[in-house]
């Protein structure tokens, strides 16, 4: 629950959050006549601010927010110049698993500040500000039917929420499903990650199949790993995952592209019973702890989830099967993991490294200068380790 005074009264409503950020402890009244640099000041505190002006208002001073939080500091003098530029030796000198463990504390507190802007929903997912859109579509898709609680919400979740909802309406072009003239697209649902980065689809479209009569696809996600081995002539696929948004979602794009009868998506904890000539399975690439759910898809605390595909993969593996492993080597270029680390895991698992496919990731970060991890993210690459049992 959140708190406020409003008309003398005190007020309360349930805060919610996808991505399990805590309530406000302090929580004030804001609208229209609300100066962003006050705004933010009060956002830095962590006070939250529950808007009561225009909302279209309310998406300007978000703006305003964001760019407060981007903005770098200005060095005043020849002494805050030094000091400056040697701070900024500092971080270009530090070692990469401190920059990146930097970058996601600067994330988080980015990420607070700016969830800082809130706005009540109610209790039929209509918004009561001035000029407020009618989202209900979206709140359905993301939190189920309404039940009649009103709630507060950030502006900037409420926001992302939404525009996953455009990118479901829409889809992502995924060529390896097919031609054009055949349903290629891919329809992410909320909270399930959603598949632009086509380099790694890219190679299981591309690597030889050991067989075609059954696969499994382990942590399917939206299911297009799935898909793609359907469309290319594997009989039978089980794709399993645990999360219901994922389930769904998966179920969903296998019946639009017309694969039902060949894709069978059940729950699973990573593998569903018995054993198959091909099972492939793309973990989170970075060993680390998720802030949000959809960040189970980057981050895999421990690396549970890679070490329980290899631990398990020699089990279910057909006699002469394979398993593809698709992993980003980011995770080792930041330091986070080695390569030794990996193939120790493999030969543990008792398995062995029949062939490796690589390709360099084409996402628009790999190619930004300005971002701090430019240099793990420029030699990137990610690759389709082909193993079998010894």
């Amino acid at each position: 629950m959140i708190h406020w005074t409003e008309h003398g009264e005190e007020r309360s409503a349930p805060w919610r959050s996808e991505s399990n950020a805590a309530a406000p402890r302090r929580v004030v009244l804001a609208d229209d006549t609300l100066a962003a640099d006050t705004a933010y000041r009060l956002a830095c505190e962590g006070t939250g601010l529950l808007w009561r002006g225009d909302f279209q208002n309310a998406r300007h001073l978000l703006q305003a927010l964001m760019r407060r939080a981007d903005k770098k500091p200005k060095a005043k003098g020849a002494k805050a110049g030094r000091k400056a530029q040697a701070a900024g030796t500092a971080a270009e000198s530090a070692i990469p698993a401190q920059a990146f463990h930097l970058h996601r504390q600067a994330q988080a507190q980015r990420a607070r500040t700016l969830g800082m802007l809130l706005v009540p929903v109610e209790g039929d997912r209509t918004i009561a500000l001035r000029r407020a859109p009618d989202w209900r579509e979206a709140f359905a898709e993301a939190w189920g039917p309404a039940n009649g609680t009103a709630c507060v919400v950030s502006l900037r979740e409420m926001l992302g929420l939404v525009g996953a909802h455009e990118w479901r309406k829409k889809g992502v072009e995924i060529p390896a499903l097919g031609t054009p003239q055949s349903p290629r697209r891919i329809h992410p649902h909320y909270g399930v990650f959603s598949p632009v980065r086509g380099e790694y689809v890219d190679l299981v479209a591309q690597a030889p199949l050991p067989a075609r009569e059954l696969a499994f696809d382990i942590g399917t996600g939206t299911g297009v790993l799935a898909a793609v081995l359907a469309r290319r002539g594997v009989h039978r696929v089980v794709a399993t995952d645990q999360d219901p948004r994922a389930l769904a979602c998966a179920r969903d794009n296998v019946h639009r592209l017309g694969l039902s009868a060949q894709v069978e998506v059940v729950q699973a904890d990573l593998f569903p019973a018995g054993q198959a000539p091909l099972v492939v399975c793309n973990p989170p690439w970075l060993p680390g702890r998720a802030s949000s759910s959809i960040e189970h898809a980057v981050y895999d605390e421990d690396s549970r989830m890679l070490r329980g595909f290899l631990s398990g993969l020699k089990a279910h593996l057909a006699p002469a099967g394979e398993g593809w492993l698709i992993l980003s080597d980011l995770a080792e270029h930041l330091g986070l993991r080695s390569r030794d680390q990996l193939l120790d895991w493999v030969a543990g698992a008792g398995l062995r490294v029949v062939d490796r496919h690589e390709v360099q990731p084409r996402h628009a970060k790999a190619a930004d200068a300005t971002d701090p991890l430019h240099a793990a993210r420029s030699a990137e690459r990610t690759s389709l380790w082909r193993l079998a049992a010894l």
